[in-house]
């Protein structure tokens, strides 16, 4: 049973709870699990007849499962009506003249599903509806002393995605809790920092209450915009995101946004030898390139070339050369929090037209122009090799098409952008990865572990409301832009969350908060006049009389069937009513999480017990 500090079956449910025959609703478990799926918690949804596949990354609710989501959807209303915030409803169709005004259209790109009604015009399905409640707000509210607001919505999302994978983990249509805040101040009583931190309690309440194993982590804004933002992980292995922490400080991110202690660096040391340039025909990747050169991928360097976007970058330049060892990835958020201005990949055709041999690009590249800044990742800006303690051996792009450099040294290559302080900068733009210098404690590494998100966090600021021209009167009667921000849970995510955190080898083994029945009743005879079946409907008044949802298992199956199913489906306490220890006035009580550990309990003290438990 979860260890959640409420809504176990000791805390019976307002009013009277659900009595539910098997034979009365639709629950198809199947022996076999479906070809595509690649999660475990996939193919025990399907096998236990919780979902149905409609489509690419499309799922029926089958009655199981939507018991679960309503369970989830009370636990979150509860904490979050709790934390001041008011429920409402927003369209899924959204024109996408909003996406437009905050230029949202080009950010979501070909995820956005879009669509033409009959008149041209053209709409979005809402994949989140920060534009929407924007629009809402300004036409609403036009004073400081509306504020501070929070409105929620649970509501079907959509996104196109390119690869829906891992069944309701990654889907093309799903169930989410959005919520969207509304301040003046960023500090203060009724400011942002104390919105978001309500918001942060109540999402640890909710996951709490689910009886998941998470951690809260931080992590980029993506498409959604704004500053501070951290993601709710639940701890699996199974996870796809990657997950790096701290062991004595706590801290923890995610892979995009972890930050990395310091390392040292120097561009000072002697060559390892004359430049020398390297014919490596079609060898697209560092790994290839690296076994013909014979040289370990840690001792190439990669440039990855980057885009100034908008007006915000210093007067020329236009160009960012992102250079990191070549067992590390660039990561683009870091890069653009070092440039200081907004950076974008480069098109790869408009990159080849101003000079750069996309594929082979070296940090020579930056050489004699004047529209280029340079980055160095601390790792890749070594002229010696910390581990030898000698002079660091480098190769690189030769700056020409299937073309590489051996003996590449900094100081030899580069002296002149190196002495330009304005040309070049040192700082951490890729990935961290474990076994890196934890940020926030230099005598520890960092860990790595897997989760998957559940819910995410986000500070806009003024984001939205500046690009929609929402504002109000302050006190000193002055307009001002709305200062937001927005807060979601997956909510059917979370539901194959709990799966994927909690099962074994015979199939879901639910946290007794989120499960669709608290017990299940399963009489080894389904004879309706029969002793077992009147036992059965007596306990499961009983019961139910104490807010407890009750299945019975009336199906006149075979008891190993009953039994199998019994376990795939997870529901937390099992009654099994039977001819010999009904003769001694007693059922078997057996807790899912515990299968073995079945016991004997008198009747009449049964329903007692389940409520217990």
């Amino acid at each position: 049973m979860t260890d959640a500090p409420t809504d176990t079956l000791s805390a019976a449910r307002a009013g009277r709870g659900d009595l539910v025959r098997w034979t009365r609703t639709l629950i198809p478990t199947s022996k076999e699990a479906p070809a595509d799926a690649e999660a475990v918690s996939h193919r025990l949804l399907v096998r236990a007849g919780y979902i149905r596949r409609v489509g690419a990354g499309i799922y029926d609710y089958l009655p199981l499962a939507w018991r679960v989501l309503t369970r989830l959807c009370r636990i979150v209303r509860e904490e979050m009506n709790a934390a001041g915030a008011s429920e409402m409803l927003m369209p899924a169709l959204e024109p996408l003249e909003f996406f437009k005004e905050t230029g949202r259209d080009a950010e979501y790109g070909d995820n956005l599903f879009r669509l033409t009604d009959r008149h041209g015009r053209v709409c979005a399905l809402a994949p989140t509806h920060e534009e929407i409640i924007t629009d809402l707000m300004k036409a609403a509210v036009s004073s400081y002393r509306q504020l501070p607001l929070n409105l929620y919505q649970i509501q079907t999302k959509y996104r196109d995605e390119f690869r829906p994978r891992s069944g309701l983990l990654r889907g093309r249509e799903f169930i989410m809790k959005d919520a969207y805040s509304f301040h003046l101040t960023p500090d203060g009583p009724g400011g942002l920092g104390e919105g978001y931190e309500a918001m942060r309690r109540a999402y640890t309440n909710i996951f709490t209450r689910c009886g998941l194993d998470f951690t809260v982590v931080e992590a980029q804004s993506g498409p959604i915009g704004g500053s501070a933002s951290h993601e709710f992980m639940v701890n699996c292995d199974a996870g796809e995101d990657l997950i790096l922490r701290c062991p004595t400080s706590g801290y923890a991110a995610n892979v995009e946004k972890c930050e990395i202690g310091d390392r040292a660096w120097s561009f000072d040391g002697e060559p390892t030898g004359e430049l020398e340039q390297v014919h490596t025909p079609n060898m697209p990747s560092i790994e290839e390139v690296g076994k013909y050169l014979k040289v370990k991928p840690r001792n190439m360097l990669k440039t990855v070339v980057f885009r100034a976007a908008g007006d915000a970058s210093p007067a020329g330049v236009r160009w960012v050369l992102a250079v990191v060892r070549g067992d590390h990835d660039v990561n683009e958020g870091k890069v653009k929090d070092a440039a200081g201005f907004p950076v974008a990949l480069a098109n790869e055709a408009e990159a080849r037209a101003a000079g750069f041999a996309i594929g082979y690009v070296s940090p020579r590249s930056a050489l004699g122009r004047s529209d280029c800044l340079l980055l160095v990742d601390p790792d890749a800006a070594r002229g010696m090799d910390p581990e030898k303690d000698k002079p660091m051996f480098w190769a690189a792009g030769a700056d020409e098409p299937d073309h590489h450099v051996k003996h590449f040294n900094w100081r030899r290559e580069m002296g002149k952008v190196l002495d330009n302080p304005g040309s070049v900068k040192v700082a951490d733009v890729r990935n961290a990865q474990a076994g890196d210098p934890s940020p926030r404690d230099p005598s520890a590494r960092l860990e790595e572990g897997r989760g998957i998100e559940v819910g995410h966090i986000f500070q806009l600021g003024t984001k939205y409301s500046e690009a929609m021209g929402f504002t109000v009167l302050d006190p000193d009667q002055r307009r001002r832009p709305v200062i937001m921000g927005c807060y979601g849970i997956g909510v059917s995510r979370t539901l194959q969350a709990c799966v994927e955190m909690s099962h074994d080898d015979d199939g879901i083994v639910w946290p007794a908060a989120v499960a669709p029945f608290d017990v299940l009743i399963t009489p080894i005879s389904a004879d309706e006049a029969g002793d077992q079946m009147r036992a059965a409907l007596r306990l499961a008044d009983e019961l139910t009389t104490a807010g407890l949802d009750v299945l019975i298992d009336d199906r006149d199956e075979r008891p190993g069937v009953k039994f199998k199913d019994a376990d795939l489906i997870g529901v937390p306490v099992r009654l099994t009513v039977g001819a010999k220890a009904l003769a001694e006035g007693c059922v078997e009580f057996t807790r899912r999480a515990r299968a073995r550990d079945a016991e004997r309990v008198p009747l009449d003290q049964a329903a007692a017990r389940c409520a217990s438990a």
